[in-house]
């Protein structure tokens, strides 16, 4: 019996797996079709009613809150306000409140705390006209950090409530 080399085996495979090789189209595709052909214009920033039209839009997507408290700061009603307008101008849209507090405390004061501070958003939210039931509340508490430090720069900036588009 005779045994084939090592070589002819990897000569056979080799040409095996070229024969399977794909071939290149005979023609290729359009390239995509450039929105400023059409139009003559460059697109015009976000999509209204997108997450990013929100945030361009408003204010800012974050309130924040003094140590241990749930109240919204006068400061900050004027976000909220803000928020309430875009709300009105797509009335199908429906929004998530973060609640979040900064690494001091357990974990279940925290959560607790989360969810005050996210409820008083919506609860300010709603007394400007929009509807509870577009709107959702969710506490991470101190699990969601924005600022790593522990110092009170770090610690102000983690104390907050953040507005998020759902559809």
């Amino acid at each position: 019996m005779i045994r084939p080399s090592a070589s002819v085996l990897t000569l056979a495979a080799a040409l095996a797996l070229a024969a399977c090789a794909k071939k290149a189209p005979e023609q290729l595709p359009p390239p995509p079709a450039d929105q400023t052909q059409s139009t003559g214009q460059a697109p015009a920033g976000p999509i209204p009613g997108s997450q990013e039209d929100f945030i361009a839009s408003v204010m800012s997507d974050t309130v924040h809150f003094d140590t241990d408290q749930s109240d919204v700061r006068d400061e900050d009603k004027a976000i909220l306000q803000s928020q309430a307008q875009w709300l009105a101008r797509y009335p199908s849209k429906r929004i998530s409140i973060e609640g979040h507090a900064d690494e001091r405390g357990t974990r279940e004061y925290n959560l607790a705390l989360g969810e005050r501070r996210a409820n008083a958003a919506k609860n300010y939210l709603a007394g400007l006209g929009v509807a509870a039931e577009r709107m959702s509340t969710i506490s991470y508490g101190k699990e969601r950090p924005i600022a790593l430090g522990s110092d009170e720069t770090s610690w102000a900036q983690n104390r907050r409530a953040v507005t998020i588009t759902v559809q």
